[in-house]
């Protein structure tokens, strides 16, 4: 039996062979232990808390540190054989490949984790998800193809000429495809800035509708008249969007004319006659109200008030209700309201 251990095969003893055997089945209990029970523990306790990041950190322990640990025990058993200098560069090839790959997914899964962790603040939304996806997948390009090219260069590859080829490539490309990537940027910037969101209305410039869509390169606006416009990310970015979600009370301003032969004592009862009117709305809030000026043909009064709605329908129907009202009241007091004329004064001269 002793000559049996001693006998060597490719430079190990027997014993050298079962003693390596013996680690790689040692560190996989080790292994299955921790994941058993430890693993099964913290699982547990996790469940039982409100933050999502210790549930993050269990699965990312499960999906990427555990395989890991099970290559270590092999490793482990393998390199404390005595082995041919080939088989030394091919098993650390392999363990920079392992590492390699199981590192960028656990980098891509702290990446997915950050993005949905910053957008489960914000309200939730069929096209939020779809926006999420689409930024996680090119966020999982670009790290697996920096991690490529850190794999190659540790497998020996010499990635300087490729470098060198990608980058003036790359010079070429972003100049042919200046404006595709001057929108993907402003895509970003939408996505985290969130100037807007689906069913917003907005008004850029003269452009006046309701966000239908927001894509990588543009987006979609569906006019009032009911054509769709579709503006280049960066034209939105690179202006001043009116949002009228964001409006929480809407400010009106309006005025009235009576003519100039309204007397005194009717011109002192206008500004509480419809400052009454519009108290008398529900969803409006009176500011103020003042006889302003001596127009041309006029005497102006300015009205000041708040609708506490930012539907447009909404403020409409008020001061539709508001002309009406003050229409009745004016009419009843015999106040008439002013329109565009000239009145001529002639003086006759007798003859004499």
């Amino acid at each position: 039996m002793e000559e049996l251990l001693k006998y060597q095969l490719w430079g190990n003893t027997i014993l050298k062979y079962l003693i390596a055997l013996a680690m790689f089945f040692a560190g996989l209990i080790i292994v299955i232990v921790f994941k058993k029970i430890v693993l099964s523990r913290l699982k547990k306790w996790a469940e039982k808390t409100t933050t999502t990041l210790d549930d993050f950190i269990i699965i990312g322990i499960k999906k990427s540190i555990v395989p890991i640990l099970y290559y270590g025990s092999l490793y482990l058993a393998v390199t404390s054989l005595v082995l041919q200098p080939e088989a030394k560069t091919i098993i650390n090839y392999i363990s920079i490949i392992v590492l390699t790959f199981f590192g960028i997914k656990l980098f891509t899964s702290i990446l997915d984790y950050s993005i949905t962790t910053y957008t489960s603040k914000e309200e939730k939304s069929d096209h939020r998800a779809k926006q999420l996806k689409s930024l996680s997948a090119m966020a999982r390009f670009l790290v697996w193809g920096v991690g490529l090219i850190f794999l190659l260069d540790n497998l020996g590859v010499n990635i300087s000429t490729v470098v060198a080829g990608l980058g003036i490539g790359g010079i070429a490309v972003a100049l042919a495809a200046q404006a595709v990537l001057g929108d993907l940027f402003s895509y970003f910037v939408i996505f985290f800035d969130r100037p807007f969101e689906l069913g917003d209305f907005i008004i850029v410039d003269d452009k006046v509708g309701t966000i239908e869509h927001i894509g990588i390169k543009t987006t979609r606006i569906r006019a009032l008249s009911g054509e769709q416009i579709v503006m280049s990310n960066t034209d939105l970015t690179g202006s001043r969007v009116h949002n009228y979600k964001k409006l929480q009370r809407r400010r009106v301003v309006f005025s009235l004319g009576v003519i100039y032969q309204t007397p005194a004592e009717k011109l002192k009862l206008i500004p509480d006659m419809v400052k009454q009117v519009i108290v008398e709305n529900p969803d409006a809030e009176f500011d103020r109200g003042h006889f302003k000026n001596f127009g041309d043909f006029s005497l102006n009064f300015e009205f000041v008030y708040y609708v506490l709605s930012a539907d447009y329908t909404t403020y409409m129907n008020i001061q539709q209700n508001i002309n009406l009202e003050i229409f009745e009241k004016f009419e009843k007091e015999g106040i008439e309201f002013a329109y565009p004329s000239q009145t001529l004064f002639l003086n006759k001269e007798e003859s004499e």
